[in-house]
């Protein structure tokens, strides 16, 4: 049996998303591990995906850690070399799938007014038959209420759906409800799924 459609994750699948590497290559290893450690951005983005404002928690962080203001606040000045390089091979296998008629949908920890800013130069990432964003949702990936909240809203049965994301938590939480999931190291891994999902032929795939 089939998929009857296929879920995409965002970052690390279809786009990079690397805030560690922006933060070498800006301040060098040693200060990005001193304001890592000083700091909690990543809880400040997890609270972002989960519906905070996006400008507005980057900037009080800052304004609280005054002595790392000007890097904290990269995160929003910046963002979108962080969230880089486009991953060709995995658009190209939503656009195939899609060509087929087979529904394609996005199901991504993204805050909601961070999905506002990174349309203009990244408009692509809207081409989906139905976008799940955890900042939206106020909902956020592995907790089993969004899976349960996308299987409502699709009307398609767990075991139709097939998954891949980069983190092996959100795959376990998806596949503990019946999903078919696959944990995206790379998009020719991915591309290898679909073919042997038959969903696509390795022409389509490319590979």
């Amino acid at each position: 049996m089939k998929p009857e459609a296929v879920i995409f994750d965002i970052g690390r699948v279809l786009i990079g998303w690397d805030p560690i590497g922006f933060y070498d290559r800006e301040i060098g290893e040693d200060r990005r591990h001193a304001l890592f450690d000083a700091v909690d951005l990543l809880g400040m983005n997890e609270g972002v995906d989960a519906g905070d404002p996006f400008r507005d928690s980057v900037f009080a962080l800052a304004d609280r850690h005054p002595e790392w203001a000007p890097e904290i606040r990269l995160w929003y000045e910046r963002w979108h070399d962080m969230a880089s390089p486009r991953i060709e091979g995995s658009i190209r296998l939503r656009d195939a799938l899609r060509a087929k008629g087979i529904p394609v949908f996005a199901l991504t920890n993204f805050g909601d007014q961070t999905w506002d800013h990174a349309l203009p130069r990244l408009g692509f990432l809207a081409d989906f038959d139905r976008l799940y964003i955890s900042g939206r949702l106020r909902m956020i990936k592995p907790d089993p209420a969004i899976y349960a909240h996308v299987e409502a809203d699709c009307g398609i049965a767990p075991e139709r759906l097939l998954f891949t994301d980069d983190r092996a938590d959100n795959i376990t939480a998806a596949a503990r409800r019946g999903w078919r999931t696959h944990q995206f190291e790379s998009w020719q891994g991915w591309a290898e799924r679909l073919v042997a999902e038959e969903l696509l032929t390795r022409a389509e795939a490319g590979i």
